[in-house]
């Protein structure tokens, strides 16, 4: 088996139990927890893990592709980077890492609303292949603004986030004072000056802030000013009139992602969505949620052939990705597992942790005598 990767960290948890050690404390629970009691973000992977797959040795196999269309757009690998929130205040500069990986793979990277750069530095880095997730204003003219922007950075697929209604209750973040940027408390500053990588690196690259977002935040508001302008600019929360102008003004395809149940399949099939991801929010927003591959499986049995079904949160590794496939995903996304590998490698971390997933994902494909990757659901064992 050939690695083109740094062989001292294989695998997604050995970039995590690294970048653990290079970033404060405050941003790196930021980054790892869930929300309440961790619930939702254990199971989401431990039931991934449940499930098996059946090789089949005795058949004639070409070399198999890795190779997957989702939305009409060929990919080297079924799997892309998630949109992530505050990138750049868990480690420095790690949109920029990776999405110029994402390009270099030719995986998609999505740019969250609300990360620490901007849609039109995002769509330079990948030469106008960076999908944007649109975190929905209160505003009208904003929210056209933002979906122009994005259209004028030749971004070709938006994706609507429909599952933070509220903001989730996560009690590492109230005891850090986490904040943009963060409390400055004495216990913060001994964890900063604890990890000097992580604070050169942000010196280098100036404080974090939410870049896309710039034009549409006053000028000289303190943190408290910021929080309350941001909670009342932005509402996570989406219904038909909503949703309507967006799909009207967009002229591309148009995801929604934070789908969990039949009926919200139901609902953006109907009103026009291109693809769903089928999410729960990485177990960040509720921890009584039914796992993502749970909920997967369930609306891909009834409406793969109807939308375009991806899946994130749980998934850590190749043959993670392998099963979500063969339960039914058209294609992953991943987002903590890549700023894991920003924060333990730096610039390199998201050549690397690609590069993993794709030399771990080809063996389990290869292992299975699996040629096509839309063939894994063959190798799905049912009880």
């Amino acid at each position: 088996m050939s690695m083109d990767f740094n062989s001292d960290y294989p695998s997604v948890d050995d970039l995590r139990n690294k970048a653990r050690k290079r970033i404060p404390r405050f941003a790196f629970e930021y980054l790892d927890g869930g929300c309440n009691e961790d619930v939702s973000i254990s199971r989401n992977t431990s039931e991934i893990r449940e499930v098996q797959l059946q090789p089949r040795y005795l058949r004639n196999q070409g070399t198999g592709s890795t190779k997957t269309k989702v939305l009409g757009i060929e990919f080297d690998a079924p799997f892309g980077i998630a949109p992530v929130g505050l990138q750049g205040l868990m480690w420095p500069n790690s949109p920029a890492i990776l999405a110029k990986a994402a390009h270099k793979h030719n995986v998609p990277f999505i740019l969250s609303t609300v990360t620490t750069m901007d849609i039109e530095k995002a769509s330079e880095l990948t030469e106008g292949n960076a999908w944007f997730q649109l975190y929905n204003p209160v505003a009208d003219e904003i929210r056209n603004d933002i979906i122009d922007r994005a259209a004028a950075a030749g971004c070709p697929v938006l994706v609507l986030l429909c599952d933070v209604p509220t903001f989730g209750y996560r009690p590492r973040d109230f005891k850090n004072g986490l904040a943009l940027p963060p409390k400055m408390s004495l216990t913060n500053i001994l964890q900063i000056l604890g990890k000097p990588t992580w604070a050169f690196n942000t010196l280098k690259y100036g404080q974090p802030t939410f870049e896309t977002l710039k034009p549409y935040t006053p000028e000289g508001l303190n943190l408290k000013q910021l929080g309350a302008f941001m909670d009342k600019t932005f509402s996570g929360r989406l219904n038909e009139d909503r949703i309507k102008p967006i799909r009207d003004r967009w002229k591309g395809k148009l995801v929604l992602k934070g789908v969990a149940s039949e009926r919200d399949t139901e609902d953006a099939i109907r009103m026009g969505f291109d693809g769903i991801i089928v999410s729960n929010h990485g177990g960040r927003q509720l921890d009584a949620a039914q796992s993502t591959i749970q909920s997967m499986q369930e609306i891909a049995i009834k409406y793969s052939d109807q939308i375009e079904i991806m899946m994130d949160s749980g998934l850590r590794s190749g043959p993670d990705i392998a099963r979500a496939m063969a339960c039914g995903a058209k294609f992953t996304f991943m987002g903590r597992s890549f700023m894991y590998g920003a924060g333990a490698l730096g610039d390199t971390g998201g050549d690397h942790t690609i590069s993993i997933l794709k030399t771990q994902f080809k063996q389990v494909m290869d292992q299975l005598c699996c040629e096509r990757v839309e063939d894994l659901p063959q190798h799905l064992i049912t009880n």
